[in-house]
């Protein structure tokens, strides 16, 4: 079955729930539903053989039962209800009581699954309501069995119904996820690199994402790399806040078998759940300009007591906007150069490229991270890429193992042209990246060369010193006034009001820069050496312009002579 007519499936439910429940509660009872059914369906053919075991073993210890249960299963979890999902409906006048003992008899994972929806309580409702066994009995008839829909067009499925649940509930769908394709872009860029390792017999890598929302970077990146490799395991980790997200993301990784533990509940940022753990690879796609003033006090103590034995040593970004936050934490989880090193991809819109001037939290984490060599590449996405925003994108690829041939160098990509329109927009989607955009985009990165659409620029070509240029403060008869103490005895002092500043490249001779750029226009200044500050920013769009003449005059006048006449003509026919 396609996956937008099961979706379609799964979103007809919610005419049984029009006029009872509010628009904005489909998805508290829709999305649970789902993945019950799901679980129901992946655990229907080994049933029977874990009943049997469950009657066998039943008395020996709980954490033993527990693994010879996940055994016969075959995943890392069960239910031990001689029910199912459709024969819980036989007894239409206990269908709450059914389902609450046949949810309460799944493994311990599972049952944390359903407690993050508070699902007890919708089903209590729905009962209220006599809509339970109506709801129960439509989610029956749809089969979500893993040989009818496969774990990648499940994923697909949530993130469809995700988004049209933020849509009726005005809230923002892209806190929950990525498009499809912009992750198989990224990672792509981030395997770009590592090709020849991936694809040795047996090797595994860490994945980690700490805004994992539905999990689907993890699982297109493990898809990618099983592509690349059969033989090839990628362990995946992650960290969420939104409870209901959480709970999709856990569920999808218990049916794919990857360890649950990995995947943590909570704030990445106020409360890290994988402390101390460093990975190959790391994803993310961070909430775009979201304040961080409600976990302000848990970030400026750890900057302010670790410093760079923390996370954000190198500066704090405005409050407004907590973007480069999550570019610091991720830093901080590189596995060390000697150990293999670690690649970063990160969507960022436009503000960390430039916000804050020298000296600003912003630019001291670009001067850092530029510094030490991180920053591989940028490429600009098409605008209306995601769900819940038309704003310009950025991908940021970060790693602390450069090749030798990019030691020291950036390569910004501007692939803003490419793409496709959708046929039906989705939210604030309007575009979407093709396969042969992606491709054409990833071969841009390894080809590494300068072109119409790819950049090469030194680490030095983004930074500026900020000089503070001075002027002498006059007195009323215009004379200079002189200081009269300390080490300002007889020196000019300066004129706040006149007081000004320039950016001078980093590449540039400041004394030069002055005595070409300054001096000429005015004579008697001088720069304050002891305020100069060194920032850094990237100003993406500037290398890319491209200057489009104006229209000859002749022509302009010829095009307005002629509307001229059309409207005079026009005119004519009214007063006629």
């Amino acid at each position: 079955m396609k996956t937008n007519a099961t979706s379609a499936l799964i979103w007809s439910v919610a005419d049984l729930l029009r006029g009872n429940y509010r628009q904005s509660e489909y998805g508290r009872i829709i999305l649970p539903f789902t993945i019950l059914r799901r679980l129901d369906c992946v655990l229907e053919a080994a049933k029977p053989a874990v009943l049997k075991e469950f009657k066998a073993k039943k008395d020996i210890p709980e954490a033993a039962l527990d693994r010879f249960l996940a055994k016969k299963s075959g995943y890392q979890f069960y239910n031990t209800s001689p029910m199912t999902f459709t024969t819980l409906l036989g007894d239409s006048a206990n269908v709450r009581a059914n389902l609450t003992h046949y949810i309460g008899l799944f493994s311990d994972n599972v049952r944390d699954v359903f407690e993050r929806f508070n699902f007890q309580p919708l089903i209590d409702r729905l009962e209220q309501d006599n809509l339970l066994y109506l709801v129960a009995k439509e989610f029956a008839a749809i089969d979500l069995h893993p040989n009818v829909v496969s774990n990648a067009h499940m994923g697909a499925m949530f993130e469809e119904l995700i988004r049209k649940f933020a849509e009726l509930s005005n809230e923002t769908a892209g806190e929950h996820f990525t498009p499809r394709e912009v992750i198989r872009l990224m990672v792509e860029l981030l395997f770009a690199g590592d090709d020849e390792a991936l694809t040795q017999p047996g090797v595994v890598r860490t994945l980690y994402d700490p805004t994992a929302g539905t999990g689907g970077m993890l699982s297109v990146a493990e898809e990618h790399l099983h592509r690349l490799n059969p033989l090839a395991r990628l362990v995946v980790f992650g960290q969420e806040l939104n409870p209901e997200s959480y709970a999709i993301c856990k569920a999808d990784m218990l049916i794919k078998g990857q360890d649950i533990s990995n995947v943590i509940y909570g704030n990445t940022l106020s409360d890290d759940g994988l402390i101390g753990k460093l990975f190959d690879y790391m994803l993310s796609n961070p909430p775009f300009g979201v304040e961080w003033k409600k976990i302000e006090k848990f970030i400026r103590d750890e900057y302010t007591k670790k410093g760079y034995e923390g996370r954000f040593g190198p500066g704090l970004p405005r409050v407004s906007d907590g973007s480069l936050l999550f570019l610091l934490h991720l830093i901080s989880k590189m596995r060390p150069k000697a150990e293999g090193g670690s690649r970063i991809g990160i969507v960022l819109n436009g503000s960390p490229l430039f916000t804050g001037g020298a000296g600003s939290g912003e630019s001291e984490i670009r001067k850092w991270v530029i510094e030490n060599d991180w920053l591989e590449a940028i490429v600009a996405l098409p605008t209306d890429m995601f769900y819940n925003t038309g704003i310009s994108t950025y991908v940021w690829i970060v790693t602390n193992h450069k090749k030798p041939e990019r030691q020291g160098k950036i390569q910004l990509i501007n692939a803003a042209e490419f793409y496709q329109k959708m046929r039906k927009s989705l939210g604030s989607k309007r575009k979407e990246l093709g396969e042969a955009d992606i491709e054409r985009i990833v071969k841009l990165y390894g080809g590494f060369e300068e072109t119409e659409y790819s950049k090469i620029f030194d680490n030095a070509d983004f930074g500026y010193s900020t000089i503070t240029v001075e002027r002498p403060l006059r007195d009323e008869q215009s004379n200079v006034v002189l200081g009269t103490k300390g080490k300002q005895k007889g020196q000019p002092q300066p004129d706040s009001s006149l007081r000004d500043t320039e950016n001078v490249p980093l590449k540039d001779d400041i004394q030069a820069y002055f005595e070409r750029e300054v001096l000429p226009h005015v004579p008697d200044a001088w720069i304050d050496h002891d305020k100069t500050k060194v920032g850094y920013e990237i100003p993406f769009n500037r290398h890319f312009y491209k200057y489009v003449p104006p229209r000859p005059l002749d022509e302009i006048d010829a095009d307005l002579k002629a509307l001229s006449a059309e409207i005079m003509a026009l005119l004519k026919e009214v007063t006629a």
